[in-house]
Order: structure tokens, then C-alpha cells, then sequence
């Protein structure tokens, strides 16, 4: 039986006029001499584009098969867990939260929830396609990549946006721990019930009720994927109403128990899932270990 692979994970900072469309561009490093493969299971997250030099993942959506993927793959808004296996590769990966959806996407985001689609066949994220040649490029090292992709990303920065404030109060309201309701959230952005559901489909993917529950969920896991002793009874979110309800939101979304998910091991998601809840909006940035920061800001020099 071959020996598992080994991963590495870096990030990277992007320049500061992409940071409110992106989130920390990143970088795997699956080496495999003898073979084998690493599976592991996503959260909830909001839109990730990968881009594949090496065997592309097989993964799934909530229960189901595993399949090939595209080496440009892109995951729509998810709202169930993504099953995953990794064979050796570099895949980089790059975080398409609302504002960037409103920035750089000719679509709908309710068209694209729990799905995964071919990033180089769908022309909504045909503005993204010349980046895998650059992941693809096996003569540069990975700091010369990652500068490559940030400037044809700033390239870019031409596009209309011009619902960009709203997308980005919307965001910011439904991260706040304070918003517990969706009638909260219309009086905090002036919406009605129905403006607030069109913008959430358009930008969001879901129903603003929905968003708000992963919301809660995803705060819940971070402070237990944060906390040395990973205890959920410290890390429930305070919105719920009782443990019982957490059990079940968690496994709507997650699709297994909270003892399940602790118990099973977690080889990449170890790696990176305290950094993807910051850029989730379920913790904060000063909360992480510094080997979980970013290990190379690309404003700092370039070629």
C-alpha cells in the first residue's frame, strides 16, 4: 500500500486594491513519489476557483461519488460539505467572495450553489481562464506565479461593479454576530424582504435566512477548530438556542455529526481552515497562529 503523500500549504497576500474581491491566494503542494492519495472534507465556503498543474481532485458535494474535476474547477457557494481527494499536484487556489462574484462574474451566484463546474467551458469565469497557464508554468517558482496572478488579477480592477456597496454592507452585516435575523438584516441595509432576497441570489447564492444559519455554523466551527482543546461546548455560537440545534444545523450542512467531524482526521483542512475562517468571516485574522498567516505578501517587490 503506498505511503500518503505529503502537503504543503503557503499563502499569499494580494496586492491591497484586490483584497476586498479576493481572499488570500493560496498555494498546495501535494508530493507523492510512491502514489497515494489525501482525502478530506470542505466546509460551507463561499465561490473557490483551483487551478491544477499535476492529476486534478476527484471531489463531490454533499453525499454522493467522488469524480474527476476540471484543472480550472470552480465551486459554486456551498451550503453542504465538499468531499475531496487529492493526488500529487500543485493546485492553486483563489476565494471568490460576494464582492468579487459582483466584480468579476457575468451570472447569477443562485445558479451555481453546491455544484462544481468546468471553469474553462463556462463563460461566466472566462475573465479567470488565462490563470491556469500561469499555475500551469512549471519553469517558475511559486513566488514568480503568484506575482503573475495578482497582476493580470489587477489587469482586471477595469470592471463595472455597480451594486459593489450594497454586496459589501450585505457581507458585512451577515458577518456580525449581533445580526441574528433576516428582518434585521433588511433594516440594517435598507432593504425590503424581497430587494434583500434578489440581492443574495444574484451575489450570495442563497436565501439571506440560509446565510445567516451557515454564518452561525461557521463561527461555531471556527472557534472549535481555534481552540487548543477542541471542545464544542466552548465553541457554540451563542445564536443558537440549545445544543440540540447546532446538532442539527450541523448536519444539514455538513452531512455527519459534530463528534463525527472531530473524530475524523482532517489532513488538509488542519493545514488551511483557520485561515479560511477569516476570510469567511468567522474569525479574525489576529486570532491565528502565526504559521497559519500569510508567508509572502506579494505587495513586498516585484519581478
Amino acid at each position: 500500500m503506498s505511503a500518503a503523500p505529503s502537503i504543503e500549504v503557503s499563502f499569499y497576500r494580494l496586492s491591497e486594491a484586490l483584497q476586498p474581491y479576493f481572499t488570500a491566494l493560496y498555494l498546495f503542494e501535494i508530493d507523492g513519489r510512491d502514489g497515494g492519495s489525501i482525502e478530506d472534507c470542505l466546509h460551507p465556503e463561499w465561490t473557490a476557483m483551483r487551478f491544477t498543474r499535476g492529476t486534478p481532485p476527484l471531489a463531490t458535494v454533499g453525499p454522493g461519488e467522488m469524480v474527476p474535476q476540471w484543472p480550472f474547477v470552480v465551486s459554486g457557494p456551498n451550503s453542504r460539505s465538499i468531499r475531496f481527494r487529492l493526488y500529487p499536484a500543485r493546485i492553486w487556489g483563489l476565494g471568490l467572495p460576494p464582492a468579487g462574484w459582483a466584480k468579476f462574474v457575468d451570472g447569477r451566484a443562485c445558479d451555481f450553489i453546491d455544484r462544481t463546474v468546468d471553469g474553462m467551458a463556462d463563460p461566466a469565469f472566462r475573465v479567470f481562464a488565462p490563470i491556469l497557464a500561469l499555475a500551469q508554468d512549471a519553469t517558475a517558482s511559486p513566488e514568480a506565479v503568484a506575482r503573475r496572478i495578482d497582476a493580470y488579477l489587477l489587469s482586471r480592477l477595469d470592471q463595472p461593479s455597480p451594486h459593489e456597496p450594497l454586496v459589501a454592507a450585505c457581507h458585512a452585516a451577515l458577518r456580525d454576530a449581533d445580526v441574528a435575523n433576516v428582518a434585521q438584516l433588511g433594516e440594517l441595509l435598507g432593504l425590503s424582504a424581497r430587494s434583500l432576497e434578489r440581492l443574495c441570489a444574484r451575489y450570495f447564492g442563497f436565501p439571506p435566512k440560509l446565510l445567516l444559519r451557515r454564518q452561525r455554523l461557521l463561527r461555531s466551527v471556527a472557534r472549535f477548530m481555534l481552540d487548543p482543546c477542541h471542545r464544542w461546548s466552548q465553541a457554540i455560537d451563542r445564536q443558537y438556542h440549545d445544543q440540540a440545534q447546532f446538532v442539527r444545523d450541523f448536519r444539514a450542512f455538513m452531512g455527519m455529526t459534530p463528534s463525527e467531524y472531530a473524530d475524523a482526521p482532517h489532513p488538509v483542512m488542519d493545514k488551511i481552515l483557520a485561515h479560511r475562517m477569516v476570510d469567511l468571516g468567522a474569525a479574525r485574522q489576529a486570532d491565528l497562529p502565526v504559521a497559519l498567516r500569510y508567508t509572502c505578501d506579494l505587495q513586498d517587490g516585484r519581478e
